[in-house]
């Protein structure tokens, strides 16, 4: 009877430890669930929208331009301020492709009925500085620039 008593008083012993451990292992499984994983962000800078150098080209070709007759930075003339057109467009490379075009093509319609001139003589290099410098004119959303 005693060793009936001592083998079954072992297996409660053996089962109590063997649920107690089964137990803190879940209780550890259940706190690392709750635990939020951490996840790190790699994130990219966006590509540059204009170099430094294209840019002070562009201010430069405006300045011996006769851009200067129409528009100004930041009134409007015969043409709206150049702060105006920053702040209508993207600042991206299918922007400065257009109104370069526009630039050298001229146009009408988009900021009122006078025409702007065309300006063949410009190249379309010269035209995407031009451009580019005056989409950097954004207050709202500086641009990415390299160096």
């Amino acid at each position: 009877m005693k060793i009936k008593k001592l083998v079954t008083a072992g297996l409660c012993i053996t089962f109590i430890v063997f649920v107690g451990h089964a137990s803190a292992q879940v209780k550890k499984k259940a706190i690392v669930k709750k635990k939020a994983p951490v996840i790190v962000a790699k994130t990219t800078p966006p590509p540059p929208f204009a170099t430094a150098p294209e840019i002070e080209d562009g201010k430069a070709l405006i300045a011996k331009s006769d851009c200067l007759a129409c528009h100004k930075i930041d009134t409007k003339l015969v043409g709206p301020a150049y702060n105006a057109v920053a702040e209508k467009y993207p600042q991206n490379q299918s922007t400065v492709d257009m109104l370069s075009q526009k630039v050298i093509s001229g146009g009408s319609g988009v900021w009122g009925p006078v025409a702007m001139a065309p300006h063949p003589a410009i190249t379309l290099a010269d035209a995407n500085k031009i451009v580019k410098y005056i989409l950097t004119l954004n207050s709202k959303s500086p641009p990415v620039i390299s160096k």
